[in-house]
């Protein structure tokens, strides 16, 4: 197969076209993907076709499949497969990285489209990389020292008593079981070596401040990933897939639909524990994942990298 790469915007996002990821794919085309992926942080691939099998099939060429999510449902047969779904809850419209709360969040995630709505429902991806490489010199250097907790247990900024029936339900099964992980704010890529912006809307503070004063330092680092000029606007269309870097995106939902039917399809690969740019590794507070995902964080990289490594050797 002849790979065809086309950039979206500079700083994220790219179109692949010339691979049928609904087949099986060989040791060079995937280490072309990861190159891709690394380089560009988010792959759109059109007229895709497939259903929770295949996406199911076509993850497990970067690496082991998570469940569906540490507290949140899974698709009726398919325990792998996170319905993304207008209908069972609030939109995750907030600026967030996948699972984070866990100490070895995925790798990267997937969503297929399965219902979209007449106008709307964009996802907007950002750049944590891209945000990293913006901050003043002194900024820098201060996130570089910083850690944050990450936790599933907070309000989303919409106070309980503000939640309809459903929605109040949703975020009970959300935070039915709490985690808190402290992971590095500037998180350093295994395979590419990029540092990024590790925040997002689960840190919630950053160790040894108060909560005031580490949501305005959060919202500060967190104003860098969220510039334009970092955001992959995504408008999705039928039978499409993105694939997406989770150790170094922000993603958001954009509930701008009118409560329309909007769902995707998401299936995670399960990632390393984040490392800091000192080496020290996240460290999990409170919560057992075990049952989401293996904490395989010393396997994991290697693994991806002997991918990389073998295909340069066969070519």
């Amino acid at each position: 197969m002849s790979i065809e790469i086309r950039k979206v915007t500079a700083n994220i996002g790219a179109q692949i076209s010339g691979v049928d990821i609904s087949e099986p794919l060989d040791a060079e085309t995937v280490a072309a993907l990861r190159e891709a992926l690394n380089v560009h942080k988010a792959l759109v691939f059109d007229d895709v076709h497939l259903d929770d099998e295949g996406q199911q099939a076509f993850v497990r060429h970067f690496g082991d499949v998570t469940t569906a999510h540490p507290t949140v449902p899974a698709v009726d047969g398919a325990p792998n497969v996170l319905p993304v779904d207008s209908e069972r809850g609030r939109a995750a419209n907030h600026w967030h990285t996948d699972v984070t709360f866990v100490l070895n969040p995925p790798q990267a995630s997937t969503l297929r489209s399965i219902t979209l709505p007449p106008y709307g429902g964009e996802t907007l991806i950002a750049s944590s990389a891209a945000a990293y490489r913006d901050l003043p010199e002194p900024l820098r250097a201060l996130a570089d020292t910083l850690w944050a907790e990450h936790t599933n247990d907070y309000d989303y900024a919409v106070p309980q008593e503000s939640l309809d029936e459903e929605q109040a339900a949703a975020r009970a099964q959300f935070t039915s079981i709490t985690y808190r992980t402290v992971h590095p704010v500037v998180r350093v890529h295994p395979l590419t070596g990029e540092r990024g912006l590790f925040i997002g809307g689960f840190a919630q503070r950053i160790v040894g401040l108060s909560p005031g004063e580490s949501r305005k330092i959060l919202d500060l680092l967190q104003a860098y990933v969220t510039r334009p000029e970092n955001v992959l606007r995504h408008r999705w269309s039928p039978n499409q897939l993105v694939l997406f870097d989770n150790r170094i995106t922000q993603h958001y939902a954009i509930d701008n639909y009118d409560g329309a039917p909007r769902r995707l399809n998401r299936v995670t690969i399960a990632g390393d524990v984040p490392v800091g740019i000192e080496g020290k590794e996240s460290h999990s507070i409170e919560g057992d994942a075990s049952h989401y995902t293996t904490v395989a964080a010393t396997t994991q990289a290697a693994t991806e990298a002997g991918i990389l490594a073998g295909a340069a050797a066969a070519a």
